[in-house]
């Protein structure tokens, strides 16, 4: 791992006492992280010196004890929850939307997220529909990332930048979509460290579970323990290609299922 190495921590949902998450599978729960456990983590970092930043602050200097925190969806959590702590601590984060989930139960209104970036966090994309980019023809591929970019910009009254693939899944294809439509970087959810030597379209993230405790996200932030994570990795990806992503998933959510009720 280079010297100067940055985190770039995944979060989704945050959840709150007597509030429903926006979705109750499995396969969404398991990425919803407790508000108290999401502000034991941050607490954490400040208190080891780390410096929360968004996607923009952190590829201008990689390392230095620098870690990126981004959300994925838009989730209302981000503005309600997240932010105030944030700000709290004077950390920076990206918060990647997904246009079509604006103004349905659980995510921000498109008011909330101008709120947000009054606020001075960063207004990332994630999509038009929340469609794996493999799976779609040229046109949609266009909507999911162009198109989507002219929406939110409309909505946040802001440039947006930074793009955010769903689900994790892309290719080349998808990159040099994400490259025409203008953003500046592409986030996938392959688990690493970035640096200068990091392709800005394929940047890692790490994806903070529920249950993960700030121990743990403080050694995934100096870059400990990130190898068997990105193998097993690996070998879910075989996988996924060999089945494809609506029988993969399918899988998954019996696996997930089952392991819920024991």
């Amino acid at each position: 791992m280079p010297a100067s190495a940055t985190a770039f921590l995944m979060y989704h949902e945050l959840s709150l006492p007597g509030r429903n998450t926006c979705r109750p599978e499995a396969g969404y729960t398991r990425y919803v992280v407790s508000a108290s456990d999401f502000r034991s983590q941050m607490q954490r970092l400040a208190d080891e010196g780390f410096h929360g930043q968004s996607v923009s602050q952190a590829i201008q200097h990689f390392g230095d004890k620098s870690v990126c925190i981004t959300f994925d969806d838009g989730c209302e959590t981000d503005l309600i929850s997240a932010a105030p702590l944030l700000k709290e601590l004077g950390f920076g984060a990206t918060s990647y939307i997904t246009v079509e989930f604006l103004n349905t139960p659980g995510y921000m209104t498109h008011a909330q997220v101008r709120e947000l970036y009054a606020l001075g966090f960063e207004i990332g994309c994630h999509s038009l529909t929340h469609s794996y980019l493999t799976d779609v023809d040229d046109a949609q591929l266009e909507e999911e990332t162009a198109g989507a970019k002219d929406r939110l910009e409309q909505i946040a009254g802001a440039r947006v930048d930074h793009y955010s693939c769903p689900g994790g899944r892309w290719d080349p294809r998808v990159a040099n979509a994400v490259k025409r439509s203008n953003f500046r970087t592409m986030v996938t959810s392959v688990t690493g460290m970035n640096s200068e030597a990091t392709d800005l379209f394929a940047l890692n993230r790490v994806a903070i579970l529920d249950g993960v405790s700030s121990d743990q996200v403080l050694s995934i932030c100096r870059g400990q323990g990130l190898f068997m994570t990105r193998l097993k990795e690996k070998s879910r990806k075989a996988v996924r290609q060999m089945l494809g992503n609506k029988a993969y998933d399918g899988l998954r959510g019996v696996i997930l299922g089952r392991n819920e009720k024991k």
